[in-house]
């Protein structure tokens, strides 16, 4: 039965314009299915074949080149009704990993491929080239953050036609002004913020709030910007826990209700310190997993407030929101833009061109080149952006500034 079903796709591949596969890596967000749809949909009418690469990197380097292998857990044919179900939903139904081909353990490595591959750190991209080849692939379309996309640069400059799409919903993709996910992170981030001032405001609290950011703090600056939050501390900027406790006291006291609220990026520093880590372990990409900034903070805010408000300690209310701002479905902006991104893209592929990412810039979709991926660095600019006095964003110059006034590079 695999036999003829691999028969069968490489018939219909000899009567098509070609094949493109698309695969989504590292972390979900709302958006991916959509972006996924209007690929599909768009090749498919267009003439060509899509293969679904399953759970990111992985599924196309544990892929068995046998017909008479089972690769269900590989790769997919992807249909327009299998699409459309799933177009409006949150999450990526081709599953996801953190894999990376280049750099992979021993202990990783594919059964089938140990005996060849027994190194320690081991580089599979040979492997993954043999098998896009295998499977007919013309056109590999890679969704993903800057970690997925560094591999998908390296298939590239191997000579795989690769056309990236940009996620993350730290939005610090280089090259364009919005990642698919941002929108709806920082939508519930205002939501989840605006639920939880009730109980800050109940207990007369300073609400402490850790949002996703390792090294780039859009998530927690836009919704203070919005006027979620009274501060916000970002990666980009090493805070003074004095400096931020009296801030808060004083917003705190301020307000009627007697409530002041932070959000924390989960790769805030404190001043001479280091990221905060939730263990040792670390993935394919060398990031140990971030956590517990947020309750360090909250506990030294409830230690020191008392020296700014006459000798009373203020409890805190601390909240990790985590998961909670990526699951779901996607909002209008994460239902738009990747429809958009996936029509881009197919645009590319039908001019014959590769080695690009679509991208947003200044309010226009566009697309550059692929390897600005790994050429440079999308972060907060700190002298631009982020009032270090204040501890919260700049309120000026917003004229022809991007849509999302910070989110550009620089």
């Amino acid at each position: 039965m695999v036999s003829n079903k691999k028969q069968k796709i490489m018939a219909e591949v000899k009567r098509t314009k070609g094949v493109i596969a698309i695969l989504t890596g590292g972390g979900d967000v709302p958006g991916l299915n959509p972006a996924i749809r209007a690929v599909t949909i768009r090749a498919n009418r267009e003439g060509f074949k899509v293969i679904g690469l399953r759970r990111g990197w992985a599924g196309i380097t544990e892929l068995i080149r046998d017909n008479k292998a089972d690769n269900s857990n590989c790769y997919q044919i992807l249909t327009d009704d299998e699409v459309n179900k799933a177009g409006r939903t949150g999450g990526t139904f081709l599953h996801t990993s953190r894999t990376r081909p280049s750099h992979m353990t021993k202990s990783n490595v594919p059964e089938h491929l140990r005996d060849t591959y027994n190194a320690e750190i081991n580089d599979l991209t040979p492997e993954v080239i043999k098998n896009l080849d295998w499977l007919g692939v013309d056109f590999l379309i890679p969704i993903g953050g800057d970690d997925t996309l560094s591999y998908g640069v390296h298939l590239y400059k191997k000579g795989v036609k690769v056309v990236a799409i940009p996620k993350t919903m730290d939005n610090d993709v280089p090259g364009t002004d919005y990642c698919i996910g941002f929108s709806t992170c920082v939508t519930r981030t205002i939501q989840m913020t605006n639920s939880l001032r009730t109980s800050a405001g109940s207990h007369e609290r300073l609400l402490v709030l850790e949002v996703f950011g390792r090294y780039a703090g859009f998530t927690a600056m836009l919704p203070t910007m919005a006027g979620a939050a009274n501060r916000c501390v970002i990666p980009e900027y090493e805070f003074d826990i004095d400096q931020l406790t009296q801030l808060l006291v004083e917003d705190r006291n301020h307000n009627p209700s007697k409530y002041s609220i932070v959000l924390i990026s989960e790769g805030a520093m404190f001043k001479g310190g280091q990221m905060i880590f939730a263990g040792q372990e670390k993935d394919a990409y060398g990031h140990a997993k971030l956590g517990g900034i947020g309750d360090l903070v909250s506990d030294q805010l409830k230690e020191l407030s008392a020296k700014y408000n006459g000798g009373k300690t203020i409890n805190t209310i601390t909240q990790k929101l985590g998961y909670m701002v990526r699951g779901g479905d996607p909002d209008a902006l994460d239902s738009i833009v990747p429809m958009a991104y996936g029509n881009l893209a197919l645009d590319l592929i039908l001019k014959g061109l590769h080695g690009r990412i679509v991208v947003l810039k200044n309010g226009r979709y566009d697309n550059v080149p692929i390897d600005v991926v790994t050429s440079s660095k999308k972060v907060v600019k700190v002298s631009e952006h982020y009032n270090t006095e204040r501890l919260r964003p700049y309120y000026h110059s917003f004229e022809m500034k991007p849509f999302l006034l910070m989110a550009s590079d620089n």
